[in-house]
C-alpha cells in the first residue's frame, strides 16, 4: 500500500514534467499562432509593392503552403529517427532554425528588389521549418494523450491548452501586425519574427527531451517499419473514413480569401489596423472557442458538433454575400464593423473543425505511430486547402473578379456556401462512439 506522502513525492516529478512539456508546447504553438504577424507584412508588401493581382497572391499563399504536404514523411522520420536519443525536441529545434533563416533572408533582401520566385522560394523554407517543429509539437500532444501517466492531458486538456497558446499567439500577431503595418516597413516585420524565431532555437534547444518523460517505444525502429504501422493504421475503416471526409471538407470549398482581401482593403478601402483589429477578434473567438469546449463540449459526439460548425461555416459565407451586394451598409452597419465582427469569425470558424477532429484522431490511433498519424492528418489538411485555394483562384476567374471589377463577387461567394453544405451529405464516415486506446491495450 502507497502512503499519502510517497504518492505526493511521484506526484511533484510528474508535475514538473508535465509543466516542461506545456512550456515547450506552450512556447511552440504559440509561435505557430504568431506566424500571421509576418504573413500580414508579406501580403501588403505584395500588394503595395510587387503590384499582384487578386489570383496571383492567392496562388502565392497557397503555393507556399506545399511542403505542408510532406507532413507524413516528416512524421514518420521524427517517429523513427532519434537523434542523441531524441527523437522530439532536435526536429522542433530544426524547424525553428528553417524558419529563422528564412524570414531573416526576406527581411534583408527584400530591400533590394527581390524577385517573386526567390520570396517564393524562401516562404517554401520557412513552412518546411514550420511543418517540421508542428509534427513533432503535435506528436508529443498525440503521446501525453494517450499516457495514462500524464494528468495533464487526459479528456483532451493538453490538446485544449496548445490549442489556446496558439490562438493566444493568433491574436497577439494580428493585434501587432496590425498597428505595425501602418508604423514600420514590412521589412522591419519580417526582421522581428525572424529573431524570435532565433529565440525559439535556443528555448527549444536547451530543454533535454529526456526531462520531459514522454512515453517510449518498444524499440527504437526503422522508418520501413514506422511506414508499414501507419499504413496499418490507415487501414482501418474508422480512421481512414474519418481523414477522407475531413480532408474533403475543406477541398470541396473554392475559398476566395485573397479575392476578399483585395476587396476589402483595395474597393472599400478598409484600413490595415481595422483587418488587424479583425483577425485579433477572430482569433479571440477561437481562444474561447477552446475554453468552451474544453469546459462544456468534449462529451459532445464529434460528428454532431462537426456537422454544426460545417452549417454555421455556410451561414456566414451567405451572410459575406449579403455584405457584398450591400445590405448591411443599407442597415445603417459600417462595414468596418461587419469586417470586424464577421469577416474575423469567419475566418476562424474553417479552423473550428480541427480541435473535436484531432482529439477524436488521437483516441483513435493505434500506439507507436502517433507522430505519423497526426502527420498525416495535418497534410491532407494542407493539400485540402491548397486545392481549395486554387479552386477558389478558378471561381473567381469564373465569376470574372479582378482587382478593379467585384461585380462577380456575390456570385462567387454563393457558390462557395452552396459548396460548404455538400459534405454534410456524407458526414455518416465520422464515428459516434470513440474510444481511446492506450499503450497497454
Amino acid at each position: 500500500m502507497v502512503s499519502a506522502k510517497e504518492d505526493g513525492n511521484e506526484r511533484r516529478p510528474d508535475k514538473g514534467k508535465a509543466n516542461r512539456i506545456r512550456s515547450l508546447l506552450g512556447v511552440g504553438y504559440w509561435v505557430q499562432g504568431f506566424r500571421c504577424f509576418p504573413w500580414m507584412a508579406i501580403n501588403f508588401f505584395l500588394k503595395d509593392s510587387v503590384k499582384v493581382d487578386p489570383s496571383t497572391l492567392q496562388i502565392l499563399q497557397n503555393s507556399a503552403n506545399l511542403p505542408m504536404v510532406g507532413k507524413p514523411l516528416y512524421g514518420v522520420v521524427s517517429d523513427a529517427v532519434y537523434i542523441s536519443g531524441q527523437h522530439r525536441v532536435p526536429y522542433i529545434a530544426f524547424g525553428a532554425f528553417l524558419q529563422a533563416v528564412s524570414w531573416l533572408a526576406i527581411a534583408i533582401f527584400s530591400q533590394s528588389n527581390i524577385s517573386i520566385f526567390t520570396m517564393s522560394l524562401y516562404l517554401l523554407l520557412s513552412n518546411l521549418g514550420a511543418s517540421i517543429a508542428e509534427v513533432a509539437n503535435d506528436a508529443i500532444v498525440a503521446e501525453m494523450g494517450k499516457s495514462k501517466m500524464s494528468y495533464s492531458a487526459s479528456s483532451g486538456k493538453l490538446q485544449s491548452f496548445v490549442w489556446m497558446a496558439s490562438s493566444v499567439g493568433g491574436v497577439l500577431g494580428n493585434l501587432l501586425g496590425g498597428i505595425a503595418i501602418d508604423r514600420f516597413s514590412p521589412q522591419s516585420m519580417l526582421l522581428f519574427f525572424g529573431l524570435l524565431l532565433v529565440l525559439q532555437f535556443f528555448i527549444t534547444i536547451s530543454v533535454p527531451e529526456r526531462s520531459l518523460n514522454l512515453p517510449k517505444s518498444s524499440s527504437n525502429v526503422g522508418i520501413r517499419k514506422q511506414l508499414s504501422e501507419l499504413l496499418t493504421a490507415l487501414r482501418k475503416p474508422e480512421i481512414a473514413y474519418s481523414i477522407t471526409w475531413f480532408a474533403a471538407s475543406y477541398a470541396i470549398i473554392p475559398v476566395l480569401t485573397g479575392t476578399m482581401f483585395f476587396y476589402q482593403t483595395q474597393y472599400l478601402k478598409i484600413d490595415a489596423s481595422v483587418l488587424g483589429i479583425s483577425k485579433v477578434f477572430g482569433q479571440a473567438v477561437m481562444l474561447l472557442w477552446g475554453v468552451i469546449y474544453n469546459s462544456s463540449l468534449k462529451s459532445v459526439q464529434p460528428r454532431k458538433l462537426i456537422e454544426a460548425i460545417q452549417v454555421i461555416m455556410a451561414v456566414f459565407m451567405i451572410s459575406d454575400v449579403l455584405f457584398t451586394k450591400g445590405i448591411y451598409r443599407q442597415m445603417g452597419v459600417p462595414d468596418s464593423v461587419y469586417v470586424v465582427v464577421f469577416s474575423g469569425v469567419l475566418e476562424v470558424l474553417f479552423f473550428f473543425k480541427i480541435l473535436p477532429f484531432s482529439i477524436m484522431i488521437a483516441q483513435l490511433c493505434p500506439p507507436g505511430c502517433e507522430g505519423s498519424l497526426m502527420a498525416f492528418v495535418m497534410s491532407a489538411l494542407a493539400l485540402a486547402f491548397i486545392v481549395s485555394g486554387y479552386l477558389g483562384v478558378a471561381l473567381a476567374s469564373y465569376v470574372v473578379v479582378t482587382g478593379n471589377d467585384f461585380s462577380g463577387f456575390p456570385l462567387g461567394l454563393l457558390i462557395q456556401a452552396v459548396c460548404t453544405l455538400l459534405p454534410l451529405f456524407w458526414s455518416s464516415w465520422i464515428p459516434d462512439d470513440v474510444k481511446s486506446k492506450t499503450r497497454t491495450e
